[in-house]
């Protein structure tokens, strides 16, 4: 957008119980772009009309009430690219967005990486593709604005044929891509680096725990999809180091093909040894959990995971989940009894225990030194007691210096 903010007016369908959270984060998707949420006109819909998604006279309707005013129209849901036509049309070719195009168009704003950058391209693409008729036949009703902008807001060229031979380009590029974070992915397990994922919905406050428990400066803001990118940074619980990873977020009815466009993104939470699922207190947390665990349940998701509750200075008192930490990321609230948590979680991937090392046997510990974490060390007349941390997979070759 360039001099003048856009004005977005929804069309929410009401299908189910749930429409008020998804108009919700319509709103908040809208103000995410750099638009401004304009009004919106609620429709019962108990029979999906395969031309217009709504009814005719509802949209006759809309279309009287929005004459005179400049207002780009986002249907909250996900429409055919036929149904998107036949929309615009119906209200006098205004230009018309549905949901996935308005969550590309942040995406698109977001991505900073090459990789994420590429993913989204890819999405766009295969978005538009279908929605493109004929040879030459640009996306006329979109104008400028929210649902046209792509990575470095370059000009798509829409010929079919170039954009098939595009999106071959990106899967191939994205491959390679995949390839090299597979091999960095074993070679952490090969060096027994254990990888904690933060995972969950957009905008309950992930990058700010990954900045209070890292000492990192990720990026944060009151937005949705404010990190795109995957962010790994090291920390350390009672000497031992993690590797701690920030995810994309997660949304309500969020379009399968976006998250397969992420999927390689995700990997670190899906190959993870522990993955905390992050939720807002003060929001409708049980549905962003419900939403995390399912989104991940169709990416085979099977690692041991906690439920955190973020932004507890804000909301002490709700009917949180039994296990759940409460926690507050931007005051350092409940994070070391979260510390606790995760370790005593990963309990059986370490061992703690007490060696002592004789003097005349220093050179053979010292060989030996760089497979676990010292916590302490004394050094006494005889010899030095250590308290260390183990590896469970290299703990029978301390076994020496263990005391019994």
């Amino acid at each position: 957008m360039a001099d003048q903010i856009e004005l977005v007016y929804v069309i929410q369908p009401i299908l189910s119980a749930n429409y008020a959270i998804l108009h919700e984060e319509a709103v908040a998707l809208i103000k995410s772009a750099g638009a401004e949420y304009a009004g919106t006109i609620y429709q019962n819909v108990h029979e999906i009309n395969p031309a217009t998604y709504i009814g005719e006279g509802k949209l006759r309707e809309l279309k009287e009430q929005l004459e005179g005013l400049e207002l780009t129209v986002l249907f909250n849901g996900e429409l055919s690219p036929s149904q998107t036509i036949n929309i615009s049309k119906a209200l006098g070719d205004r230009k018309v967005i549905d949901r996935t195009a308005l969550i590309l168009d942040i995406f698109a704003l977001r991505a900073k990486s090459s990789e994420g950058k590429l993913q989204v391209e890819l999405a766009q693409l295969k978005y538009l593709y279908p929605r493109l008729k004929g040879k030459g036949e640009s996306l006329s009703r979109l104008g400028g604005g929210i649902g046209t902008r792509g990575p470095g807001e370059t000009q798509l060229e829409t010929d079919r044929r170039h954009i098939r031979k595009r999106i071959h380009s990106l899967e191939e590029r994205l491959k390679e891509i995949e390839k090299r974070r597979s091999f960095q992915t074993e070679r952490r397990k090969k060096d027994k680096v254990r990888t904690i994922a933060l995972v969950g919905y957009t905008n309950t406050g992930k990058s700010t725990l990954l900045n209070a428990l890292t000492g990192a400066d990720a990026h944060t803001q009151d937005a949705l999809f404010a990190t795109l990118d995957p962010t790994a940074r090291a920390f350390e619980i009672e000497g031992v180091p993690f590797l701690l990873v920030d995810t994309v977020g997660f949304l309500q009815d969020l379009p399968h093909h976006l998250i397969e466009a992420f999927k390689s993104t995700l990997e670190s939470a899906l190959n993870c040894d522990l993955a905390l699922f992050v939720c807002d207190a003060s929001g409708d947390y049980e549905t962003q959990l419900n939403t995390t665990i399912s989104t991940l349940r169709e990416m085979n998701f099977s690692a041991p995971y906690l439920v955190v509750i973020n932004k507890c200075d804000l909301m002490s008192e709700g009917d949180f989940p039994r296990d759940s930490i409460r926690i507050s990321a931007k005051e350092g609230l409940g994070l070391s009894k979260l510390k606790e948590r995760i370790f005593e979680e990963l309990k059986d991937k370490f061992i703690k225990t007490e060696l002592f090392v004789p003097y005349e046997k220093t050179a053979e510990y010292g060989k030996l030194r760089s497979f676990l974490y010292e916590r302490k060390v004394n050094y006494a007349d005889p010899g030095m007691e250590i308290l260390a941390v183990i590896p469970i997979e290299y703990a029978e070759r301390f076994s020496a210096f263990r005391k019994i």
